[in-house]
């Protein structure tokens, strides 16, 4: 590629369609008379002069050819153009200066950058880096100098990576490592988190100092190399390692800003699947704004800075405890408007029933009615119940076998006694009567026996 504009682009920007009608009133001020179509003979000063004097031309200062210059050349439109860094400066407000230089020719333009565009930019803007730069033509007026208003600057050959770059985001998305579905939510309350970066970067700090200032947590450090050739085996191994730590709950694989040159271990392939592998949610705080790597896509969250992810992964206690007294506050106000909703239903409420005293007085007076009618029927069951018992004991005893044996008992001892009585005359007359009838036979019977 050229080192200055290509040549299809400089045709295309020297196009007629493109190209700034000519005004020659700045000409005439300066004493050159129109260009015409044939020769004439050369006018002398004196014809000059008196037309000059007779057309009464419009004369412009040098600061107004010098902004009439600087909008003809800004109507241009935006070129790219690649070429060799050199007296580079950076100012006191940030804009860098600097002068690029064709490394196969003697040509070279003065361009600036302002600061806004440097941080956004992917190139370092040193001497002797070739870059190609995204411009718009200009003119310094002070100094009427010719210059580049440079918007972007990339390395050269930074096509090439980007576009194996988007074939690569191609592929993951394929797999479906880039889709929105696979991403996991962070936790909300982390105790222990994990940080893969750099310690001797600065990004290590503000993650530190980010989070130790919104809330006591944990925090484990798996060193690793950020940029240069060994930085892809680097941050996977420090991720395999985090993801083996017991208690950790989230990690942020983050580094400072820089060149596009120095982020290429963030578009690795092995370090996106590595990410995706990771057990546990990784936030990407990559600090680099201007595009988003592959890295960044295959991560569960990405974050614009290292201490924007810090932010994002821990909770600000002061915020939470503002939440906290909100919702509490909330809560009681909730409970307040209930309470005094359910009074108001109870008082209405009240006004529809009648005085309870009086209701309970009537049940009072019905239930001692009942009880004293319930004390004499029970009264009266227990005289007519008394009263029975007394006819079945005198009946049972008139009935019962032991008196009736004491009767028949009593009889039958005065049958022998009166037996007793009349017994013995009779046997006596009888024991007299058979002695006699013995003696008589004996008489009578006696030589018989002899």
């Amino acid at each position: 590629m050229p080192g200055c504009v290509s040549s299809t682009r400089m045709a295309a920007l020297s196009s007629a369609s493109r190209e700034p009608r000519f005004d020659p009133r700045p000409m005439i001020a300066l004493g050159m008379a129109d260009s015409v179509a044939t020769r004439a003979p050369r006018p002398t000063a004196t014809a000059i002069f008196a037309r000059v004097a007779k057309e009464n031309p419009r004369v412009l200062t040098v600061r107004q050819l010098n902004g009439f210059a600087r909008k003809k050349l800004e109507a241009w439109g935006t070129v790219w153009v690649e070429g060799e860094l050199s007296d580079v400066n950076r100012g006191a407000t940030g804009h860098f200066h600097f002068t690029l230089c064709d490394p196969r020719a003697e040509a070279r333009i003065r361009c600036i950058m302002f600061r806004n565009e440097v941080s956004q930019s992917r190139a370092r803007l040193q001497n002797g880096e070739l870059v190609r730069l995204r411009a718009t033509f200009s003119l310094y007026e002070p100094r009427g100098a010719f210059q580049l208003v440079a918007s972007l600057a990339l390395p050269v050959g930074e096509g090439d990576r980007r576009e194996r770059v988007e074939r690569l985001k191609k592929k993951l998305h394929a797999e479906g490592l880039l889709a929105p579905e696979r991403k996991r939510p962070l936790p909300k309350y982390p105790r222990a988190i994990g940080v893969v970066t750099s310690r001797q970067g600065a990004a290590l700090h503000d993650v530190i100092r980010v989070a130790r200032g919104r809330a006591p947590v944990r925090i484990v450090v798996a060193h690793c190399q950020v940029q240069g050739a060994d930085a892809p085996r680097s941050i996977v191994r420090a991720l395999r390692a985090i993801g083996r730590v017991p208690g950790l709950e989230v990690v942020i694989l983050t580094r400072g800003g820089g060149a596009s040159a120095d982020l290429t271990a963030f578009d690795d392939e092995t370090v996106a699947r590595a990410v995706a592998d990771c057990p546990l949610p990784v936030v990407s705080g990559v600090g680099h704004e201007v595009d988003a790597s592959v890295v960044d896509l295959v991560a569960d969250v990405r974050a614009a800075t290292p201490s924007n992810a810090a932010e994002m992964v821990v909770p600000d206690r002061q915020a939470l405890s503002r939440e906290l007294a909100s919702r509490t506050r909330q809560l009681e106000q909730a409970f307040d408007a209930a309470m005094h909703r359910r009074r108001l239903a109870f008082e209405r409420l009240g006004g529809r029933i009648a005085d309870p005293s009086r209701a309970l007085e009537r049940v009072a007076h019905r239930l001692h009615a009942a009880r004293a009618s319930l004390e004499r029927s029970v009264e009266a069951r227990i005289a007519r119940g008394r009263h029975l018992n007394g006819q079945l004991q005198h009946r049972l005893h008139r009935q019962d076998p032991r008196a009736a044996l004491g009767r028949d008992r009593a009889r039958f001892e005065g049958l022998v006694t009166r037996l007793r009585r009349a017994l013995p005359p009779s046997l006596e007359a009888r024991r007299r009567r058979l002695a006699e009838l013995d003696a008589r036979a004996r008489r009578t019977l006696g030589p018989t026996l002899a």
